[in-house]
Formats: structure tokens, C-alpha cells, sequence
């Protein structure tokens, strides 16, 4: 059916300027920052908060200010039950001891242990756990908890960071965002004791949680609909080499405080080069600043090499995006759409679903993350592995997402990453390692896959005046799955398969249920509430609103 007047819409005018020319590229350029500064700073506590090795200080046979961290009679002074880290033998005197001049194997009573409070750590890495003292097994859950508090952050931010991006704009949020964090990161290396940096581990996410779905979406919604699948893996090699750099940088700087300048600073010196991003023209769009708008698509125009057309201009400016868009776009405001959204079943149960798949899909992706060091080897490199091994990932959604759809995609991905868990939990007796490392890396493969390909399904089913509130509030309910996974590994004191087991469960689950979505290849993004529910291919009814 051809398009009549009123059809003309920015999709269209994207494919006239060029759907990912110079003028796209430069941006993305821009945005990949952000990303790669999103990646640094919410997975910093891995290593500013892991724990070291570190053994009890024997004050009869050393000095406080010692070095050595393996002298020859230790073996004999320390138990290898229970937590040996804290425990020492009694040392034997001199007048039941032989006389010697210097420590031994004998000097300490293997039969009578007792608690240290002074420790020896080894030299080559300074975390917390050395600076403010957090030893022993009754303390572990100080370090746990900072995972737990930088994910709690980000789950209360996120909706509120969401709401002032579609009320207010995406670019000075992103701005805030990287500034924000960054001051609380650099804070966080002065913090004097656990609680101001634990409460510094808090703020940082609060206002740098809404980075990543900013930077996100202010580049994926400049681009064609042919172009998304590529925008998006853009954006997560940015994130998996955001993660490898880390890791790369964790290794040089042993130190944390060092580590956490490294990272944060460069936050702040960014801002003036962030500042130049092009504000989302359809976020322009959807609050009526139509002047603003054509002025970056004209410059993008020209950065292309490419021109609009009068016919296209005039249409797209004596209208609005289309002619039923008016008066959501113009008349409603952002209060009234949030009400009209949630008075809508279909839509309500869109987002119940999408919170869940991403629940899952952070669950999985985390407790994968987390199992990975249970691997043998050098802990850096590991993590710089784990974090590449996402990147054939993205290469393999580049290749079939524009061929089989975004449904069928998510579903599969899901489906494979819950059956490697599942069958990785009931191998794990068997003795091979090969094997296993095999399902894992199929297992942290496929749950790549399915994440990438749900940050784009999440940006295409939902409408361009609610679209990141949506997106952040179906992100705030993953965040409760990145919460959980720290605490899965407990599962297995009840039965050791069981975390996997949970994992596959929960991933063959949010398989099924994705298949409710809309297909959207090749569809235009909504931008109203009623294009979202009348996307081709709906299998939720849509409703008379």
C-alpha cells in the first residue's frame, strides 16, 4: 500500500541521511565511552574487594613488619582444617621445647591450635581486606556485601534514572551519570574506613547506574532498522572490552586505591567530549521540539554526504511523526502516558514478561561470571578470558539475528544456555575437565547471545516517550537476579547440582515465555503506546486505547 502524506516518519528520513554513516559513526564513537566506563566501574569491587591470601603472624618467631610470607617452618605452625588463615598452633616454650635458636617444625604444639588477630599478607596485591583489616570467615560477608550494595544501588536508581531521562532528555543524563560516578569512584580510593566506602560502593551506582541503557539508546535510536543488530554489537564488544580492560588493568595495579583512580578519573576528563553527542532526535521528537530535531538530522544529512528531501523535510515537519502520534506526542504528558501505559493489560504484561527474561538472563549471566573462578590458572587472566569468550557471541548475533528474527533468537539462546547448565550439573562427577570447561563456555556463549539480543527486543517493543523508563524498570528487576547470583553457590550445601539445575530451569523458562513478544525484524521503532501494542506479528491482543 503506498504511503499517503502523514506516513512519513524518521525511520524513513534515517534511510534517506544514511541509516549508519559518518554522522552515526562519530556518535557511537562517543557513546562507546560511557560503555566502556560502565563496565570499569560496576565490576571494580571484583578486585577492590577480593579477598587475598593471608596467613596468621607468629610474633615468637617474627617480627610485625615482615616480609616473608612462606618461611620454612610454617608448614608446622599452621592447622589445614577448618579456617586455617586464622589459626595457628600454640608455640611451644623453651622450657618444653628443645633448644634452638631459631622457629622449626617442633617449636609449635600440633595438638593445641589458636585464634591469630595479627596477620602476614602476601605482598602483591592490596585490597580492603588488608587496609581495613577484614579477615576471617565471620567477616567474609563484608565482601559479599559490596557486590550486594552495588547492585541494590542500581536497582533503586535505575526506574528514577529511567523517568528523568524521557522527562528531561538522555544526553544530560548520561553527563550526570558519568560525572557522578566518577566522583563517588575517586571518593571511594580516599575512603578511611569500611563504611565510607561502602557507602561511596552505593552511591556510585545510584547515579552512574544509567549509563549503559543511556549511552545505549541515545546511539541505537539514531540508526536505520537494518542497522540496529550492528549498533547493538557495537555496544556490547564495547562492554566485553570494557570488562577485558579491567581485568588488564587490575593486573598492572595491585593496588586499590591506585586501581580506582585509574579507573574513575578518566570519567571526568570525557565530559567536554560527551557534551558534544547529538541529543535522540525521536526524544526531540516526542516532546515537540521539532527545530532542534531537523537541525541535527540536517547535520547528520550533510556529515553523510547525503540530503533530505523537500518533500520529505515538509511532510515530516507540517505533521507530526504521523498523524495518529499527535496527540500522544504533543498533548500528553509524561505523567499522563506513564498512567495510560499502566492501564494498559497488554502492555503491563510486556513489561512482567521482559522483567522476567531479564532476571533471568542477569541471573545466569552473573552465576556463570561467578562460577568462573572456581577455573585454574591466574585469576586476571581468567577474567580477561571469560569476559573475550562473549565476544564470538555478538559475531554469531550479527550473523543470524537479521536473518531468524529477534524471537526466535532469544528463545533459542535461552533454551541452549538452561540445557548446557542442566547437563554441565549432572557431569560434574565425571572426570572431564575438557567437557566441562566446554559446557561452561557454551553455557557463558549462548547467555551472551541471549542478553545482547534482549537489550535490542527491550529498545524495539516499547514506545519512544516510555522507552527508557521501561527499558530501566525491566533492568531494576534483572538487577534482583545479579543480587541473587552471589548467593547461589549456598544452594549446593543442599545438593550440589542445584544452582545449575536453578540456572537451566529459569533459562528454558524465559525461553517459552519470550515467545509472547512481538516479532520486530525489520519493524519500525514505536513511537507511541499504540504502535508498540499494533506491532506486527503481536501475540498480545491490542487494546482500544
Amino acid at each position: 500500500m503506498p504511503q499517503s502524506e502523514d506516513d512519513v516518519d524518521l525511520d524513513e528520513v534515517l534511510q534517506e541521511i544514511g541509516q549508519f554513516g559518518l554522522f552515526q559513526t562519530k556518535q557511537y564513537g562517543l557513546m562507546v565511552l560511557p560503555i566502556i566506563f560502565n563496565a570499569l566501574f560496576t565490576l571494580s569491587y571484583i578486585f577492590t574487594a577480593g579477598n587475598l591470601e593471608y596467613r596468621c603472624l607468629v610474633p615468637e618467631c617474627e617480627l610485625p613488619a615482615t616480609t616473608i610470607y612462606h618461611p620454612d617452618w610454617l608448614n608446622g605452625s599452621i592447622p589445614f582444617q577448618a579456617d586455617a588463615r586464622c589459626q595457628r598452633f600454640r608455640y611451644l616454650s623453651n622450657e618444653t621445647a628443645p633448644l634452638q635458636l631459631e622457629c622449626s617444625s617442633e617449636s609449635f604444639n600440633s595438638s593445641d591450635s589458636v585464634a591469630c588477630d595479627r596477620f602476614v599478607f602476601k605482598p602483591d596485591e592490596t585490597t580492603i581486606v588488608r587496609d581495613f583489616n577484614i579477615t576471617c570467615a565471620q567477616n567474609d560477608w563484608k565482601l559479599t556485601m559490596v557486590g550486594t550494595v552495588n547492585n541494590v544501588g542500581q536497582f533503586v536508581a535505575l526506574p528514577i534514572a529511567g523517568y528523568l531521562s524521557d522527562r528531561f532528555g538522555r544526553k544530560w543524563i548520561l553527563l550526570v551519570s558519568v560525572a557522578g560516578s566518577a566522583v563517588f569512584g575517586v571518593l571511594r580510593s580516599f575512603a578511611t574506613n569500611y563504611e565510607m566506602f561502602i557507602a561511596m560502593e552505593f552511591l556510585d551506582p545510584v547515579i552512574g547506574s544509567t549509563m549503559y541503557t543511556t549511552a545505549f539508546i541515545l546511539a541505537l535510536e539514531l540508526v536505520g532498522p537494518k542497522m540496529r543488530v550492528t549498533g547493538n554489537n557495537i555496544i556490547s564488544c564495547a562492554f566485553s572490552f570494557g570488562e577485558a580492560l579491567l581485568g588488564l588493568l587490575a593486573m598492572y595495579f595491585r593496588d586499590w586505591r591506585t586501581l580506582l583512580r585509574i579507573l574513575y578519573i578518566p570519567g571526568l576528563l570525557v565530559l567536554p567530549l560527551l557534551y558534544t553527542t547529538a541529543e535522540s532526535v525521536r526524544w526531540l521528537l516526542s516532546k515537540n521540539r521539532k527545530d532542534e530535531a531537523f537541525k541535527i538530522l540536517k547535520k547528520a544529512a550533510k556529515v553523510n554526504g547525503k540530503s533530505l528531501s523537500p518533500v520529505a523535510l515538509a511532510k515530516f515537519n507540517s505533521t507530526d511523526t504521523k498523524s495518529n502520534s499527535t496527540s500522544s506526542l504533543d498533548n500528553k504528558t509524561y505523567t499522563h502516558l506513564l498512567s495510560e501505559a499502566l492501564q494498559n493489560p497488554g502492555l503491563v504484561l510486556r513489561v512482567i514478561n521482559c522483567s522476567f527474561c531479564w532476571l533471568t538472563n542477569t541471573m545466569v549471566y552473573f552465576g556463570l561470571s561467578l562460577n568462573s573462578v572456581s577455573l585454574s590458572g591466574n585469576k586476571y587472566l581468567n577474567f580477561i578470558l571469560v569476559s573475550l569468550i562473549e565476544l564470538p557471541g555478538f559475531f554469531l548475533m550479527q550473523l543470524i539475528l537479521d536473518r531468524v528474527g529477534r524471537k526466535k533468537t532469544l528463545f533459542a539462546t535461552l533454551v541452549l544456555s538452561g540445557l548446557f547448565c542442566i547437563i554441565s550439573a549432572f557431569i560434574d562427577g565425571i572426570d572431564a575437565p575438557a567437557l566441562n570447561l566446554t559446557l561452561f563456555l557454551l553455557s557463558k556463549l549462548t547467555i551472551t547471545m541471549s542478553f545482547g539480543t534482549l537489550y535490542i527486543y527491550t529498545v524495539e517493543i516499547f514506545p519512544t516517550n516510555l522507552r527508557q523508563s521501561l527499558l530501566s524498570t525491566c533492568s531494576m528487576f534483572g538487577r534482583i537476579g545479579s543480587m541473587i547470583a552471589p548467593q547461589t553457590p549456598l544452594l549446593a550445601k543442599f545438593w550440589t547440582p542445584l544452582p545449575m539445575v536453578l540456572f537451566g530451569a529459569l533459562g528454558i523458562t524465559a525461553g517459552v515465555a519470550a515467545l509472547k513478544f512481538p516479532e520486530t525484524l525489520n519493524n519500525e521503532l514505536p513511537n507511541t503506546l499504540e504502535e508498540a501494542m499494533n506491532m506486527q506479528g503481536n501475540d498480545i491482543p491490542p487494546t482500544d486505547r
